[in-house]
């Protein structure tokens, strides 16, 4: 083998050497250049997406907070309409509440007039009916024609006992 041959290491060392630092300077000036190039492009594109990224984390949380704070204000819109309309509703009702009592009232008194008339047509029915009912059956028994002065304060006498 003629890389063991100890005569021919001394040319063997200094090819090597100028080898060497041939591809020295080659790896140096155009390897070496390239892939500190690369290595930076992507190291800046990283950075770039890293950047766009919190960019875009902080577009979203915005949207969020403002969708939030839409919701926010959407459902505080929407109680204070409940509130307002289960207000109006319930002042509505209670306004038709009392128009029926008042009517109802109003139905009630009439009503209590009505018997109260009735009762005394009643009464009046009741004593002429009473004063006849008297006047006949004394007629029957005594065979005579009653006083009409006599029965019809015995009459009111007997109805104001049973009455009261």
């Amino acid at each position: 083998m003629p890389q063991l041959d100890v005569s021919t290491f001394a040319p063997q060392l200094v090819w090597l050497a100028i080898t060497f630092v041939v591809l020295y300077l080659l790896m140096a000036k155009l390897g070496l250049p390239r892939v500190s190039a690369i290595l930076d492009a992507r190291r800046k594109r990283q950075d770039d997406d890293l950047a766009r990224a919190a960019e875009m984390k902080a577009e979203a949380e915005a949207a969020i907070a403002a969708y939030q704070k839409a919701m926010a204000e959407a459902r505080a819109e929407a109680q204070a309409t409940i509130r307002d309309r289960t207000e109006r509703f319930a002042a509505e009702a209670a306004e038709r509440q009392r128009q029926l009592a008042q009517t109802l009232a109003e139905q009630t008194k009439a009503a209590e007039q009505e018997i109260v008339a009735a009762k005394e047509r009643a009464f009046a029915e009741i004593r002429n009916v009473a004063v006849e009912v008297a006047r006949s059956v004394t007629k029957k028994l005594t065979g005579s024609a009653p006083d009409e002065a006599k029965i019809i304060p015995a009459v009111d006498r007997a109805m104001a006992e049973r009455v009261g």
